[in-house]
This record gives C-alpha cells, structure tokens and sequence, in this order.
C-alpha cells in the first residue's frame, strides 16, 4: 500500500535506536524527507545515511531544543508535514522500574514529566505554525500502556504519558478543523535497549527470578505482563503503526489512541 508519503517532511525524536529508528527508516523507505534528532547519531543512523535524512544532535531537555529541531526541518527542507513525538522513558540519571512510589522525589518526578511531556508540549507548539502554512499535517505522539494501565513501579513515567495521550485528544479537537491531525500510539513493552541493553530491564528481571537474560525476554516478562501474544512487540510494528497514521491514507483517523502492546491492555 502506497502511503503517500513521498516529499512530505518528518521530524523524529529519540530517532537514533529502537521505534524511534524504526520509524525513522521506515519513512525514508516511504519517500519522506527526515529530520532525526536525538542526543547522539549512533550506528543506527549512520546506517541510514543519505539526502533525505538529516541529523541534529539535541537534548531535548533543553527547553530551547524542541523549536530548534522543528525550525531545522524547515530550514533544511521547506517546511513541516509530520511531526512523530517519540523520545521518551526515563531521562538522563534515571533507571526504570522503580521499587516504589517512594523511590522518587519532586526532581526525579520534574525531570520525567520534562523528558515525557514538556519537550512534546514545546516540539508541538513549534510545529502547528509549520504545518498551518502548508494547509494541514500529522502529529503521532508515541505513549505508553502504562498511561491507562497504571503501574506503581513507574508511577512518574506513566502520569506522564497519560498526560501527553490526553495532551493529544485536546490537539485533535482544536486543530482537526484546520487540517492537523494528532493521534498517539501506545505500546506496551517493546524490544528496545530498554529493555536489552546490559544492564536493562530484562537483567533487572532475570536477576529477580534467578534466570538469563533470554528467558527474561522471551518467557518470563510476557508471562509476567499477561502479553496475549506472548512475546514483547518488535520497534517495526510500532513504527507501521506510526507511519499509517501519518499517512494521508489515514485522513479521517485523528483523536486516535491506538494500542499496540502484545494485548497488554485488557480493559474496554
């Protein structure tokens, strides 16, 4: 299916590994034009290197960092189209998941909300102006299940990413009129180096349950997280969602919270 992408002009945050890379590629593959920000370039993008993408190293903590990503796309490329909020998860100095409520005091709740919302806030503000000029656009917004599961080991993270999915409802209603669609995609647990990388969260599991690290991804966490499939998700089939969405093809999809999540999510 042709999703109409060809020319159109992205910005991806958090682009240089895991969805975030995923979506990356995958809209290049579309024909889009690309600009990829994250703190560092990595191999990943490296891989992904050609006319179409550019890469601009940023700290999207810096509240000054989203308006210059968003201001980079159209100074490379001409304008804004599609803006995919991705960057998120624990920020710089924090490890996930938490023992308790407890754990996490006024900064470490500061810098969550920062990282998870703050810096969508300020990437959609600079972005609506853009898109406006071109007579419309998409912003996906990638949460989390934990935004309407609720998790007492990472209460920050998912107040945070329910704020930013009701964030999305709200954009929807008051800028679907003028042509900008905004949808959010949530994922439950997604092999990422969040959860890969040495030192993630499946050795934290395999620790707790005495196992290795392979049988804590493939056995332990989704029985653990009740995943219907059995398996945690793959960054592709984040990304497929995410590129849908931005699609044209999706012109009467806005206000959207779509789980993609192994079948974490259970409730109505």
């Amino acid at each position: 299916m042709d999703l109409q992408l060809a020319g159109r002009v992205a910005v991806v945050t958090g682009a240089s590994k895991g969805i975030g890379l995923a979506v990356t590629s995958t809209l290049l593959a579309e024909g889009a034009r690309v600009v990829a920000t994250s703190r560092t370039r990595g191999p990943g993008l490296e891989a992904l290197a050609c006319p179409d993408l550019v890469h601009v190293p940023a700290d999207l903590m810096d509240p000054a960092a989203p308006e210059e990503v968003v201001a980079r796309a159209a100074e490379t490329f001409g304008g804004l189209d599609i803006l995919v909020n991705n960057a998120g998860g624990p920020p710089p100095g924090v490890t996930l998941p938490r023992g308790s409520f407890l754990d996490a005091g006024d900064e470490e709740w500061r810098a969550m909300f920062e990282f998870n919302l703050f810096s969508v806030v300020r990437a959609v503000r600079a972005a609506i102006p853009l898109m406006l000029e071109r007579g419309g656009g998409a912003i996906v917004n990638v949460s989390s299940g934990n935004a309407r599961q609720p998790s007492p080991i990472n209460v920050d993270y998912g107040a945070a990413k329910a704020a930013m999915t009701n964030l999305g409802k709200a954009l929807s209603v008051e800028f679907g009129s003028r042509g900008i669609r905004v949808n959010t995609v949530s994922p439950g647990p997604v092999r990422t180096p969040w959860w890969t990388d040495q030192g993630g969260v499946a050795d934290m599991i395999a620790a707790q349950a005495g196992a290795g690290r392979d049988d804590a991804l493939d056995k332990i966490a989704p029985e653990m997280m009740n995943l219907t499939t059995g398996r945690l998700a793959d960054p592709q089939e984040i990304a497929d969602a995410v590129a849908l969405l931005a699609s044209p093809r999706s012109a009467s999809t806005t206000g959207a919270d779509f789980a993609v999540d192994s079948g974490f999510l259970k409730e109505i």
